[in-house]
């Protein structure tokens, strides 16, 4: 857990590309090390080659997506087809690296023409299989499936979207740099525990909601759009977003209302925790109270009128606001489940982050950029500010200290959506800081209490310092 939350502060959602840049630096330097050991000893080589291969079967073939006949399968013949290469490279070394003698030992001293010929075959061969493998991976992508699903929608007009409020009679959107009150799907923060993206054909999934249920229930894709539906504008963020971080936006999301499909297979007494489980074995839990509280949680089906893209979770996923995605925003969707609270912990609370995680009341300067120099007069300052599912009533600005200026709010476009907001100043020379704070619907001020993301939050006033130039 520890290392995990390291990565997430230091990288973001670069994490996992720089995790494989490293695996697959750290593999080269420890076949390079092997290369030098075999000189003197081909069983050194050999092994190498041999745990590599018994460590890559064990590990593709706990992946809940993976066959684990075809991991073994593939990782075995990956080490055959090394220790065949190694052996063959080492017997046309142009020179002997040693005078060692016996079993093992390398004697022979062919010519240097030999050894870089077949040492490039094998680098083509290499590179040519890695293209293979992609160009494979691609061809099992199931965005032909979802660009199906969005052309079935647009027929039937199920994918209009609704945009509640006048946004553009505000003025908001000509702030430059203002993150918009719609975060549009590219730009959305993606952090999850998928290193390869779940490939869920919607033709052939299906949701099951199971445990402490009357009835156990299995719903396909067609049957979910079929029901009806509810659309919403909800923020999301992730527990580790720090103050003033971007790991949060805001989507309009359609889906079927998790209530719904909970009174139709039927909650028993008792049942006081629901658990989400994505196809990949990730999972995350939450209080039964929250999803009968009436707040518009829901299994999504769209997000701004769109299928879910694959990097967030198509063909379904779970959105409950007020909720840290950690506990409750299960992409990938197979199963729901019904358990009890002290029966079960979703997939970050053993790695030390808390179990409930309500979304904690935040706000954001997003103009003027940190460290920025601007020139001096009129200018804006403004940002984007959440709380969960209590709604935004209030949020203020302090500039150089001072007392607290009340901002101009955007319209709401639900409780469970963040807000705008902007305050016009009259910019002088010289070195400024602002602070910014919000009030929730429910009138609890953000604290200024300065605390870390884990276990269940980041707390504290976004402070930033810029220039103003002369």
């Amino acid at each position: 857990g520890g290392i995990v939350r390291w990565s997430i502060d230091t990288f973001g959602a670069s994490q996992k590309t720089i995790l494989v840049w490293g695996i697959t630096a750290v593999s080269l330097l420890v076949g390079a090390g092997l290369g030098v050991a075999s000189r003197r000893q081909r069983r050194a080589g050999v092994a190498g080659f041999a745990v590599f291969g018994i460590l890559g079967g064990w590990a593709a073939a706990r992946a809940a997506l993976a066959s684990g006949g075809w991991a073994w399968f593939s990782a075995l013949l990956a080490a055959g087809v090394g220790i065949t290469v190694l052996l063959t490279l080492l017997r046309l070394l142009p020179f002997a690296p040693t005078t060692a003698s016996g079993p093992g030992a390398l004697t022979s001293t062919p010519d240097r023409r030999s050894f870089l010929g077949y040492a490039g075959a094998a680098t083509f061969f290499a590179l040519f299989s890695t293209g293979l493998g992609r160009s494979l991976r691609r061809n099992q992508s199931v965005e032909g499936a979802r660009q199906e699903v969005a052309a079935n929608l647009a027929r039937s007009g199920s994918s209009a979207l609704t945009r509640p409020g006048d946004i553009d009679a505000a003025g908001f959107e000509a702030v430059d740099g203002l993150a918009p009150l719609i975060t549009p799907n590219d730009d959305f923060y993606l952090i999850d525990t998928a290193i390869r993206k779940p490939q869920v054909d919607p033709a052939t999934w299906s949701m099951r909601i199971t445990g402490m249920v009357e009835r156990e229930v299995e719903l396909t894709f067609d049957e979910l759009l079929a029901m009806d539906q509810i659309e919403e504008s909800i923020t999301l963020s992730c527990v580790s977003n720090e103050v003033g971080g971007r790991l949060v936006g805001n989507a309009i999301w359609t889906g079927v209302p998790l209530r719904s499909l909970l009174d139709m297979a039927g909650v028993q007494p008792g049942a006081t925790q629901v658990v989400g489980r994505s196809v990949d074995g990730w999972t995350g839990g939450f209080p039964t109270e929250i999803a009968m509280d009436g707040r518009p949680a829901m299994v999504a089906l769209t997000m701004n009128g769109e299928p879910l893209p694959i990097d967030h979770g198509f063909p379904a996923r779970l959105v409950v606001p007020g909720l840290y995605g950690y506990v409750s925003a299960t992409k990938w969707l197979a199963e729901i489940e019904l358990t009890t609270w002290e029966a079960f912990d979703g997939y970050w609370i053993p790695r030390g982050w808390g179990k409930e995680g309500p979304i904690k009341t935040q706000s954001r300067i997003d103009v003027p950029r940190k460290g920025q120099t601007v020139p001096a007069g009129p200018m804006a300052i403004a940002g984007v500010a959440w709380a969960g599912r209590r709604s935004v009533d209030r949020v203020e600005v302090s500039i150089d200290g001072g007392g607290w200026v009340e901002a101009a709010l955007s319209d709401e476009l639900s409780e469970s959506s963040w807000r705008q907001w902007l305050v016009e100043w009259d910019a002088l020379p010289g070195r400024h800081q602002l602070r910014v704070r919000a009030t929730d619907g429910e009138g609890q001020v953000q604290t200024a209490v300065v605390a870390r993301p884990d276990p269940d939050g980041a707390t504290g006033h976004h402070t930033i310092s810029f220039t103003v130039s002369g």
